[in-house]
């Protein structure tokens, strides 16, 4: 079930009322969320339904088992061990299977057996959101293992937290620390965390179906057929999909943030103004959070993060980006984008700049300096080359675009598909950098509000009435959808 969809709007005014008609209660509340969570999931396929239960449950029992034999057989730690990579290497082996088998077993097949592979293919279809709940739920084994939190009894609960259907299929990628211990204990209504929720829902759905779903039109045109196109339309488009990107998944990311608020649950924030970021580092501090310090936790800093030698630290990061980018696809052009950010990554974590920026930019001004203005733009263009790599079906089709837009990048103007889209994507994304710069210290950026009720309702139907227009003639699934 899209968010983006009139069953949505159906389907999450009911929810939201028989979840606070059980608040009294919690095990029937739960046992609703995971009822209705699956009802979401299983709107695409309900075959989809029984490999999230069964990794569920595998998980729930890897961590009584981790904790059990941890506490009640002394032993040298072994058996704890065996029972957290039985569950790590079961998880990734379905993930394996699902996602990357074809893959691997094509890139064998071609280059030693001629290309075909039809023999070897298995054909399977991807579940939705199989890399986002996988990483979930071993993250809570991983945690049951070094004692961060202790493993839960209640299976209802622990359903709940796995299958909670705001972020279920794009995140964002919640901790057992964090979200369990909420499904675990009462929780009473608040009109004010539900009014911003509605609020950051609000802004994700625009980001997504105004700003994202406007600037697709143009991305899809010209990435379907770049050698029609002169140098600077390759260009435009490369800035649209950075844009379309960004709106698409932080747009989804809000909708489920600001979803969960309705049901009194608070979720991690995924995205923070990622394209003010002054350099690389301060990018991917900002970027898809859930998911970059997953790696930074679970990976990077197991393999020695930054207290080994240099070399090893420029290794890790490299082994960090590789993977991250794998993670999001299998094609090589996601290994390729990830490895084109560990470069840029690498001479700042080697220098020790890559923490250099960790405010927000122009703290306390409205407009940044000159430097900064200088270092943002820098920032987003490498952002834009990079991102081309990933919209890319192939390597080969990423390097003929980027020699075709470099090669003609001067030979005339951008071609416009059609003024009316082209001054719906320009007002769009001038009203979300806006808005977004001037919430850039906030939780999320839609917090602040104008004072005046007649402005800020002025402006929440203006959004409405925009994004109104989409649903009708729209329903694009999101990007992240697919990972």
């Amino acid at each position: 079930m899209l968010f983006n969809s009139i069953e949505f709007m159906v389907f999450l005014p009911l929810v939201f009322a028989v979840y606070w008609l059980l608040h009294k209660r919690l095990w029937w509340q739960n046992a609703f969320v995971v009822a209705a969570s699956y009802l979401f999931y299983g709107w695409w396929d309900w075959r989809f339904l029984l490999l999230i239960a069964f990794t569920t449950l595998c998980s729930y029992a890897s961590g009584l088992a981790i904790y059990h034999s941890s506490t009640t057989q002394p032993s040298d730690g072994s058996k704890p061990k065996l029972y957290l990579w039985a569950n790590i290497l079961l998880n990734l082996t379905i993930l394996g299977v699902f996602k990357y088998y074809d893959f691997f077993a094509q890139s064998f097949a071609d280059a030693f057996l001629g290309g075909n592979a039809e023999h070897i293919l298995l054909h399977l279809v991807l579940p939705v959101g199989i890399s986002f709940y996988t990483f979930q739920a071993l993250s809570y084994s991983i945690d049951v293992y070094r004692g961060s939190i202790r493993p839960t009894r209640d299976v209802v609960a622990f359903f709940a937290y796995v299958s909670f259907f705001p972020q279920l299929v794009a995140g964002p990628i919640e901790r057992a620390t964090s979200l369990l211990p909420q499904f675990e204990r009462q929780r009473t209504f608040s009109y004010p965390l539900a009014v911003d929720g509605m609020r950051q829902m609000l802004w994700g759905f625009f980001k997504k179906m105004v700003v994202a779903d406007s600037c697709a039109l143009y991305v899809d045109n010209i990435f379907e057929h770049p050698d029609w196109f002169n140098g600077s339309s390759l260009l435009l488009a490369a800035v649209l999909f950075t844009i379309q990107i960004y709106g698409d998944f932080s747009g989804y990311s809000d909708i489920a943030i600001g979803c969960a608020k309705l049901f009194g649950i608070r979720l991690r924030r995924n995205f923070n103004v990622p394209y003010f970021s002054r350099d690389i580092a301060e990018f991917w501090r900002r970027w898809h959070i859930s998911l970059t310090t997953w790696f930074r936790d679970y990976i990077y800093i197991p393999m020695g993060g930054s207290r080994v030698s240099k070399p090893r630290v420029a290794l890790n990061t490299m082994v960090i980006f590789l993977v991250s980018g794998l993670w999001h696809g299998a094609n090589w052009t996601f290994v390729a984008w990830g490895a084109f950010h560990a470069l840029l990554f690498l001479p700042l974590i080697v220098s020790g700049k890559n923490r250099k920026y960790r405010d927000v930019v122009a703290a306390g001004r409205w407009l940044p300096t000159l430097r900064e203005t200088g270092q943002m733009l820098l920032t987003f263009l490498l952002a834009v080359m990079g991102w081309v790599l990933f919209r890319a079906d192939s390597i080969e089709q990423a390097i003929a675009y980027y020699s075709h837009m470099f090669s003609t990048l001067f030979e005339g103007t951008p071609v416009l598909t059609s003024t009316m889209d082209a001054w719906v994507v320009l007002v769009s994304v001038v009203v979300m950098t806006v808005v977004e710069w001037a919430n850039r210290d906030c939780e999320h950026e839609f917090h602040r509000q104008p004072r005046s009720r007649t402005l800020r309702w002025g402006f929440y139907i203006l959004l409405l009435f925009m994004i109104g227009g989409y649903m009708v003639t729209n329903e694009m699934p999101f990007i992240y959808f697919q990972f």
